[in-house]
């Protein structure tokens, strides 16, 4: 490697150690030629991600010519673009990819060797060498914690502006006399740990509590309103009471604090793209901890050893609302028909619609409880759906009455956090 490249990493290492997201690299490190899986192993075993980036980049250093290059092209090819570009600005120069080798026949004279008889060699032998490019590529050895398709950008959506973009947290606690409904204990526990979490996930997050719902329907439509055109993503979280609704795309509705149901689709419909020009073709992600109806699920009978037998009691609460049919002809069948179809839109449910989701007073909801856990920990190496997966499956074990996660997945690639 030159002494460019070298000085290059060095002066870009904090800022790599900081923000390198190193588990989609090590398929296309070894595929690529420029580390072996034991050596793959050994910088994985260095502990944790920042120590495991800083280890690749004093590594990096001891490789040949085509380190620099190389490792640039994979930054870029993981949705890593910024950090190329830091390095190349660092090293000043751009960096040119790999050559091709020159496919025109090698000559190899053979000389004072020692030829068995009755044997007619030539005087030359011309052997074809292959351009790196035409070689067949061997499938990477599995590493763990890869995700397969992360590296292929064209698969991913690239999170570039910090903040990455806008997050919006609606947290309704207490309920007006006339709603019938409780005060939602341990939801403030819920909305602290949400707020951490998405700072933590480069989002500029804003909080609003224990607004009726005409004030949340307020809310959301200046999100929705705003320029986004310099973010890449928007997010809105929603902790409240919930019922069913009927529904074309999107099941479920949430309660504002005066008792009034807000239907989950209308609430996703302001972020499509005719209401929010500036959010087109981006990831536009909603987390709704609120019930989807009024049935508890007991579950059947596994072989499993899962703890947490107890029936719900004491300090466990539901959101849990009986569904009230909308009075008069507010649902048009022409005007919800006529909505564009959603793309680049997630919406992760706590429940399955239609039945109870579980909130314990001193800990929060369940949902939200193993949603911040798994992003704490995956965030950095997996993508969003399988982190919505183990989700569903750490919440689906938990007591006698059962819960399981959700979503509607309307997105178009992979979508990873940008960890700070």
């Amino acid at each position: 490697m030159e002494e460019a490249q070298r000085r290059a990493l060095r002066r870009g290492r904090a800022r790599l150690v900081a923000a390198l997201r190193v588990a989609p690299l090590w398929g296309p490190l070894q595929e690529r030629g420029l580390f072996t899986r034991p050596m793959v192993e050994d910088v994985q075993s260095a502990g944790s991600r920042g120590e495991q980036a800083r280890q690749l980049v004093i590594d990096l250093e001891t490789r040949g010519k085509r380190a620099f290059p190389v490792f640039l092209s994979i930054l870029r090819d993981t949705g890593q673009g910024d950090l190329a570009d830091m390095l190349t600005e660092e090293c000043g120069c751009p960096s040119a990819p790999p050559q091709l080798v020159d496919l025109r026949p090698v000559e190899l004279e053979l000389r004072g060797g020692h030829h068995p008889k009755n044997v007619n060699l030539p005087e030359h032998l011309s052997i074809p060498v292959q351009a790196e490019s035409e070689r067949p590529r061997v499938p990477p050895v599995p590493v763990r914690g890869l995700a397969v398709d992360k590296w292929n950008r064209d698969l991913v959506y690239q999170l570039r502006a910090d903040p990455c973009g806008r997050c919006l947290i609606l947290n309704n606690i207490n309920f007006t006399t006339g709603s019938g409904l409780s005060t939602r204990h341990g939801s403030d526990v819920d909305c602290e740990k949400l707020e951490k979490r998405f700072r933590a996930l480069s989002f500029d997050v804003l909080t609003q509590r224990d607004l009726e719902a005409q004030a949340m329907v307020s809310e959301l439509q200046k999100l929705a309103r705003q320029d986004h055109s310099t973010l890449d993503c928007c997010t809105v979280v929603i902790l409240s009471h919930g019922c069913q609704t009927s529904h074309v795309q999107f099941p479920g509705g949430v309660y504002g604090t005066d008792g009034k149901p807000i239907p989950i689709e209308k609430i996703v419909n302001y972020f499509n793209g005719s209401n929010c020009p500036s959010l087109r073709g981006k990831p536009k992600l909603f987390f709704i901890q609120a019930c989807g109806g009024e049935q508890r699920d007991r579950g059947f009978v596994v072989d499993s050893s899962s703890p947490g037998d107890e029936a719900p009691g004491g300090s466990v609460e539901s959101d849990a609302t009986p569904f009230q049919a909308p009075s008069g002809n507010t649902d048009e069948p022409d005007a919800v028909a006529s909505l564009p179809t959603p793309s680049d839109i997630l919406v992760s449910y706590s429940t399955f619609p239609g039945f109870v989701s579980w909130r314990e007073v001193s800990s929060g909801s369940w949902y939200v409880e193993t949603l911040d856990s798994v992003l704490e920990q995956y965030a950095p190496s997996e993508d969003l759906l399988n982190m919505l997966l183990r989700v569903a499956n750490a919440v689906s074990a938990k007591g006698k009455y059962k819960q399981i996660p959700g979503c509607f997945n309307f997105l178009r690639k992979k979508f990873f956090f940008k960890c700070k």
